[in-house]
């Protein structure tokens, strides 16, 4: 017995009913749309975003190499009161780049280390020092994490845009009502208050 009413109460914007006005069909469409564009369009983008991290991601490892440095001043544990990445810190490299030429620049590298130390660093095709590409699980794991927050924008701007529709829906409702209420409501007595 419950189940009937509760089906009929789920759907009760479907049903045909004489009390039933354009802006309840409208509101209908609306919340409709709404859930086939945050399940159907949610998943879409969010597999979307995901294929194309992930695709960047193994760019990244295809196009990234690591090569053999040598420190060129010692790497000072920091004192108490100086900012530090943790266990790294910016030091002075030299390495050969592809092409042959030795370059040198700034990277993360341990702390404690002395000049002189090989240390490996990363570089891309062009010979620029670039951070370690991210192994495949790392991958995989921001890829999807990636691919949800794409989902989740997506449907909160869909879900944001379909309650603005459906407030507008509810005052050209209630303004529709009020001008009813003004034509009948005469007839039905005097007024109180």
């Amino acid at each position: 017995m419950g189940r009937g009413r509760q089906g009929r109460k789920r759907f009760w914007r479907w049903r045909s009913n004489p009390l039933r006005r354009r802006d309840d069909i409208a509101e209908a469409w609306v919340v409709l749309a709404v859930w086939i564009l945050v399940l159907v369009g949610g998943t879409i983008v969010g597999l979307a975003a995901a294929h194309a991290t992930a695709s960047t991601l193994d760019r990244q490892r295809a196009d990234r190499h690591s090569v053999p440095a040598v420190l060129l001043a010692d790497v000072p544990r920091p004192t108490s009161g100086k900012w530090s990445s943790g266990d790294k810190d910016l030091a002075k490299v030299r390495w050969r780049a592809p092409d042959g030429s030795v370059r040198v620049d700034r990277t993360l590298v341990t702390v404690g280390l002395r000049a002189g130390t090989r240390v490996v660093v990363w570089e891309d095709a062009r010979g620029t020092l670039v951070t370690e590409p991210p192994g495949p699980t790392e991958a995989t794991l921001e890829a999807a994490v990636m691919g949800g927050f794409a989902a989740l924008a997506l449907a909160g701007s869909v879900c944001a845009t379909g309650a603005l529709v459906r407030r507008r829906l509810d005052q050209r409702r209630m303004a529709g009502w009020d001008r009813e209420w003004d034509l009948v409501g005469p007839k039905w007595g005097h007024r109180t208050g």
